[in-house]
């Protein structure tokens, strides 16, 4: 089986290399910059690399376009111009899923099968360096083909994502965009919208600022966002971001209201609801929205610490991507926080740290 990967990042990198050294699969990456191919190669990340996209897909069995959201339908077009190898699936990686399906139905392929896919994955890094097998494991993986779709080329796709180890999930291209709408591009804005109000009022107050470190900062992580992504993605989906933000609204004005009226039942009753929903979501499965695995340890003000606490995770092999001192004043037990890229080191650090008498809480 070839597979070609067009644009090879984080995500077309971790498909890369949970396909490369597979039995039977060659994996070519394509990129039109010469030195990014150079590096997919170097890296041991695909098998070849080119910048032609025609060498790149001539062969294929399965393409994975993984161009950002505002350019899948150049790449489409594209690919429309080239003698495809015929029963070859194309499939891509963006966010929304209705208008990309919608132009592949427009080129009118014959004997080509678009399944369009959304890998709900991701990491605070980015590009190939950042490229991992297990960046999709126990993650949804979303494949939206429509209802005439060859079911043997869609199973074949299914097979081959075996390889990433994610559950793979099945949804109709409207529904996905209504859901991820929801899940996702909706908290994008709430987060943006939140964190530029805030920043009016530290025009003329700089406490606000101050005051708004800690958990002000962890809910609206996603406010620093890539613009250029995000502002491709919500203009992709604005029919339904639209449609959300005038509930969105209502919700606002309920509060409102609730507020002026001094409810306070109804204010307990909002939280309640809000809260048994929450606790119904997955603590640790990974979803649209990256996970943050964040330990935070109660540490003395005491020289050498944080040196203590890293050199013995360091022994025992376990990797740590940052630390912060949320707080630390004399007499006064200060905040560490340590983040993990993976899971299992976070889980092991836990138990390794409470073990040796710390204080740790999630």
């Amino acid at each position: 089986m070839n597979i070609a990967i067009l644009g090879v990042g984080l995500i077309g990198g971790s498909l890369a290399l949970c396909f490369k050294g597979k039995p039977g699969i060659t994996v070519v990456g394509y990129s039109p910059n010469e030195a990014s191919t150079i590096k997919y190669v170097a890296r041991g990340v695909v098998d070849k690399a080119t910048t032609s996209l025609e060498e790149a897909v001539i062969d294929a069995d399965v393409i994975f376009v993984c161009s950002p959201v505002g350019l899948l339908d150049n790449v489409l077009s594209e690919l429309r111009a080239l003698p495809l190898r015929r029963g070859c699936v194309i499939t891509d990686v963006g966010s929304t899923k209705a208008s990309v399906t919608r132009k592949a139905r427009e080129l009118a392929w014959e004997g080509i099968h678009f399944i369009g896919g959304h890998p709900m994955a991701g990491s605070e890094r980015s590009g190939v360096e950042a490229a991992s097998t297990l960046l999709f494991e126990n993650a949804y993986y979303v494949l939206t083909p429509e209802n005439d779709v060859d079911e043997e080329a869609y199973e074949r796709l299914v097979q081959l994502l075996q390889y990433t180890r994610a559950h793979i999930i099945r949804l109709d291209p409207v529904e996905h965009d209504r859901v991820v709408g929801a899940i996702s591009h909706l908290p994008h804005i709430v987060a943006s919208a939140l964190v530029n109000q805030v920043k009016k009022y530290n025009d003329d107050n700089d406490m606000y600022v101050h005051l708004a470190a800690g958990g002000f900062r962890d809910i609206t992580r996603i406010a620093s966002s890539d613009p250029v992504i995000w502002s491709d993605i919500l203009l992709n989906n604005r029919e339904v971001v639209l449609e959300l933000l005038a509930d969105w609204k209502h919700s606002v004005e309920n509060w409102m209201e609730t507020l002026e009226k001094e409810d306070g039942e109804r204010i307990r009753e909002a939280f309640k609801e809000s809260g048994d929903f929450r606790s119904r979501m997955p603590e640790r499965r990974k979803g649209v929205l990256h996970s943050l695995y964040d330990l935070h340890i109660e540490v003395p003000d005491t020289p050498g610490i944080i040196g203590k606490i890293a050199t013995l995770l360091g022994n025992h092999q376990l990797n740590l991507s940052n630390l912060q001192i949320i707080e630390s004043r004399e007499d006064v037990p200060g905040v560490l926080r340590l983040s993990f890229r993976q899971e299992k080191d976070w889980e092991q650090s836990n138990e390794l740290l409470t073990a040796m008498g710390y204080n740790v809480f999630v």
